[in-house]
């Protein structure tokens, strides 16, 4: 399976966060998956930072970076098709975050691993 991570979700993975839901766990552990980190998240992540509103252990970037490689997780760029999705989208959430996100699966024909309900307005497949 090729899954997407919500910010949320790639952040309580790092950091063994117990709302992290059990069949999110196990869909990111499994080996068999791929799992993607969506551009976005970085972004997000980024901003979150450098306003002080998340902390990591280190220098930022190259932290985030390695936590992806070292859990064998893609990175999903945002692609033109992604962001002209965005237009197609109803107002369901107005955070421009989770609104590529839903973008990118969709078009990608992935699952989005999130806990936001309002995410599945959009009909988005969420495991949760």
């Amino acid at each position: 399976m090729r899954a997407l991570l919500d910010t949320h979700a790639f952040l309580w993975w790092m950091t063994d966060d117990a709302r992290l839901s059990a069949l999110a766990r196990e869909t990111i552990g499994d080996g068999a998956n791929e799992i993607y980190v969506s551009a976005a998240t970085g972004w997000e992540m980024a901003i979150k930072a450098r306003l002080g509103r998340l902390q990591v252990p280190g220098d930022f970037a190259p932290f985030i970076t390695d936590q992806i490689a070292e859990n064998g997780f893609r990175v999903l760029a945002i692609e033109l098709a992604h962001a002209l999705h965005v237009h197609r989208l109803a107002d369901h959430h107005r955070d421009p975050f989770d609104r590529i996100l839903v973008a990118q699966s969709l078009v990608e024909g992935m699952p989005l691993l999130s806990c936001d309900a309002q995410i599945a307005a959009y009909g988005v497949e969420l495991v949760w």
